[in-house]
């Protein structure tokens, strides 16, 4: 889900022509969903309009996961846990892998510093766009020689990339 905030920029007047093309906008090519959305919605941006210019308000947005990608995501991560070496517990696994693909947010340490903390991709928490950030991340950290030579510390380095190829191609080939 994200939350964005917004600031209203002007209290400029709008022509009479741009009062329709926005009405339009807002209230034709989006709309609520039920009556009760279209009010709301209406209320809204009645809010908006007598707000003064400075003030600032937010909008939470929630654009569903596509479940097919997800799914995808799931089974990828499962079968990397399944064939690496090192990793016995599969949520310090998951936790690991937001922390290397940088699925993380930075917050100050309790000593000075930063830490990774790392983000829910949960379908409440993780819009689509995010979690396919988190997706592509995933797959670069996993084609580094840092994450392969540590999932698989006994293999060679080329054994550890083509062990990690191998896996990864096969969903590769599924897009």
């Amino acid at each position: 889900m994200s939350d964005i905030v917004l600031a209203k920029q002007s209290d400029l007047d709008l022509t009479e022509q741009q009062r329709a093309v926005l009405r339009d906008c807002l209230f034709g090519m989006v709309d609520g969903q039920a009556e009760e959305d279209k009010k709301a919605w209406r209320r809204f941006w009645n809010g908006v309009w007598k707000m003064g210019s400075g003030e600032f308000f937010s909008i939470k947005t929630l654009i569903p996961r596509y479940g097919p990608a997800h799914r995808k995501q799931m089974k990828l991560e499962g079968e990397v846990f399944k064939n690496q070496e090192r990793i016995k517990d599969r949520e310090f696994f998951r936790l690991w892998l937001k922390v290397g693909s940088g699925f993380v947010s930075w917050v100050a340490g309790p000593k000075g510093g930063v830490f990774p903390v790392p983000k829910s991709v949960s379908y409440a928490e993780c819009e689509n766009d995010e979690f396919k950030e988190y997706c592509d991340g995933v797959l670069a950290f996993l084609r580094t020689a840092h994450a392969q030579k540590y999932l698989w510390p006994s293999a060679t380095p080329f054994i550890a990339e083509q062990s990690m190829e191998l896996i990864l191609s096969s969903f590769e080939r599924q897009s």
